[in-house]
């Protein structure tokens, strides 16, 4: 038998277009190209203006001054607490979940981007089979043509569907706006974890203060009740007198297991808040804690905080996707393009399985377009418009639930530090008392039952001044969640930027 030339596949399958067939096809596939530069659907625009009004309503300090809020609890010079949120911060659970989150948007916006691209497959097969010889084909009948065959196949298949009216544009640009929205929405947890533990922390630092302060007031009371009941013994005091004392006595020790329990609560909490057993940290139940120095913060501009806010920033990105998911519905309007390429040789010997005569080649451009289909397309667009006009008003929405929190997170610590003042100030007097009470008694112009009951006072003034402190100190945080602080804020550029212009996308506000 004669050998055949073997040729390349590639260079059998260039030479095999004639120049007239050749030079359709690449003007073809130029329109294609030029076309597919085109985006049906709207482009994403900023929302509309939110009218935040004119500034703060209680400020607490100058609306210019500016803090970095990302650590805010450094400045609280609280070692504990910093090695609290360390912890934390690497972790915690909800934390880790979120990153996983992000993950998972970054591995479907890849997809849908990837769904832009030519998909090609490459397989290669034997297939050992027999004809029936009484079947349409008469394979008996014609002769050197024998009914059991074993067929040699290699080859490739690629296709693409071209994106011509930018539907696949559009989906990538809605995948990566939601990625974007995942992405702020796990430094909205952060933020939340953040706050979570700083204000488990002051709880359980305000119930170790309040428990002393208890437990002193408590050892007063049961001085003052073996006082009484020594002059009850003298014939001095009644027993009214004898119940009376036992009876505050009695009162304030049943006090002291509530805020016993509610310390312990308070540390176990941040045992789960660092991603452990809560028993992790009971150790802090004995070690010495100190409270924290509370002052007033520089809040900013309003439009400042809505731009740290991890949920007015999300929000802004899911309008962003919703846009971009009325362009995916568009282009259902319009015809659809897809090219399939195979490729490859077939023979029945393997003598010949890559032989050039062995060689077959297909090209199969596909042109498909939904002419009827029961208004489904243009319902789909319609209910895309309404999703968009929906994340507008939840865009909306979320700027001023944003307004709300830091106003009244604003209004709760500045009432906060002005009852701490107050408590302080009640403090200093029961001190004054108390001194003067002991001075007197050392004297001997007031009996024991009148520097005790002065020294109850004052024991009261200071677990009222402990609680002033801990609400105080709570507030602190809500105001710190409340104006974005948790997260590092310089990220949100980076975060609210638009998948295909590149630039920052906007977030409106209005002071009118």
């Amino acid at each position: 038998m004669k050998s055949k030339p073997r040729t390349p596949f590639l260079r059998a399958t260039v030479t095999g277009l004639t120049p007239g067939r050749a030079r359709p096809l690449a003007l073809a596939l130029s329109c294609v190209l030029l076309t597919a530069c085109a985006s049906v659907g709207p482009d994403y625009r900023e929302p509309p203006p939110v009218n935040v009004g004119s500034g703060w309503s209680l400020p607490l300090a100058n609306e210019s001054q500016s803090a970095d809020l990302s650590q805010w609890w450094s400045a609280l010079d609280d070692p504990i607490l910093d090695r609290l949120m360390a912890t934390a911060l690497a972790q915690n659970l909800d934390l880790r979940q979120a990153a996983a989150r992000i993950d998972e948007a970054r591995a479907l916006r890849d997809r849908v981007a990837g769904e832009a691209l030519p998909t090609a497959a490459a397989g290669a097969s034997v297939n050992r089979r027999r004809q029936s010889e009484n079947g349409p084909l008469p394979v008996g009948s014609i002769p050197g043509l024998d009914a059991t065959q074993t067929i040699y196949d290699a080859g490739f298949d690629a296709a693409w569907e071209v994106d011509l009216f930018g539907a696949k544009r559009r989906a990538l640009e809605g995948a990566s706006a939601r990625l974007q929205a995942t992405e702020a929405e796990a430094q909205g947890v952060r933020m939340r974890i953040v706050a979570e533990v700083a204000r488990t922390w002051f709880t359980a630092v305000g119930a170790r203060y309040e428990l002393h302060a208890q437990q002193a007031t408590l050892d007063t009371l049961q001085q003052t009740l073996e006082l009484v009941r020594l002059r009850h013994a003298l014939g001095d005091a009644s027993a009214a007198g004898v119940e009376a004392a036992y009876a505050q006595w009695t009162a304030v020790n049943a006090l002291i297991p509530d805020i016993q329990a509610r310390q312990r609560a308070a540390v176990l909490s941040l045992g789960v808040l660092l991603g452990a057993p809560p028993e992790r940290e009971l150790a802090l139940l004995d070690g010495p804690l100190t409270p924290s120095t509370l002052r007033a913060l520089p809040v900013g501009e309003r439009a400042d905080m809505l731009r740290r806010r991890p949920d007015v920033l999300a929000a802004e990105r899911r309008l962003a996707a919703s846009s971009a998911d009325i362009g995916v519905a568009t282009a259902e309007l319009f015809p659809k393009l897809s090219i399939g390429v195979g490729g490859g040789f077939q023979a029945l010997s393997t003598g010949d399985w890559f032989d050039a005569s062995s060689s077959r080649f297909s090209i199969l451009p596909l042109i498909s377009w939904r002419l009827f289909d029961g208004g489904r397309v243009r319902a789909e667009i319609r209910a895309r418009e309404a999703a968009e006009r929906q994340a507008a008003l939840a865009y909306e929405q979320a700027v001023l639930t944003a307004l709300g929190d830091a106003e009244r997170a604003l209004g709760d610590y500045h009432g906060g530090l002005d009852t701490l003042e107050r408590r302080g100030m009640s403090l200093d007097a029961a001190r004054t008392s108390y001194g003067h009470a002991k001075a007197r008694y050392a004297a001997g112009d007031i009996a024991l039952v009148e520097l005790l009951a002065a020294q109850r006072s004052l024991h009261e003034a200071e677990t009222a001044a402990a609680r002033a402190h801990t609400n105080a100190a709570v507030q602190l945080v809500a105001l710190y969640k409340a104006l974005g602080g948790g997260w590092d804020a310089s990220t949100a550029a980076s975060t609210a930027t638009h998948p295909l212009r590149g630039a920052n996308a906007p977030v409106a506000f209005s002071s009118r």
